[in-house]
């Protein structure tokens, strides 16, 4: 368990929700592929503070860039030529950037545990 805890205090600005969620994803892997889950999660993941930031560059023209980090092309390219759907979107994602951080970071903890597990 001391392992386990170890590895996640590795990623700066995990929550413990998050903290809760990846340990629960990489349940049942050996050391080795424990260390390449983490390794491809810490990698990947997105962090909300930044997802934040980019929301807020829609408020400067360049609505949608938080959704093309999250890659949700169709919906940035929406946001791009209507003006993050006229401010009413990116003022939207402006108080739910956490969730679109935490719901990336959920499906990507899945993608590196199938990796993971084929890569070892």
């Amino acid at each position: 368990m001391d392992a386990y805890q170890n590895t996640y205090s590795d990623i700066n600005g995990m929550t413990i929700d998050e903290y809760s969620f990846v340990h629960h994803a990489s349940a049942g892997l050996s050391q080795n592929q424990m260390q390449t889950f983490m390794l491809v999660y810490n990698s990947r993941r997105k962090n909300p503070t930044d997802i934040l930031l980019a929301t807020l560059l829609g408020f400067l023209g360049l609505a949608g860039v938080q959704r093309f980090m999250t890659g949700q092309i169709i919906l940035g390219l929406l946001y791009f030529f209507t003006g993050g759907f006229f401010l009413l979107g990116t003022i939207v994602d402006l108080f739910t950037y956490k969730s679109i951080a935490n719901d990336y970071n959920r499906h990507l903890a899945y993608e590196c545990y199938h990796i993971a597990r084929a890569a070892n």
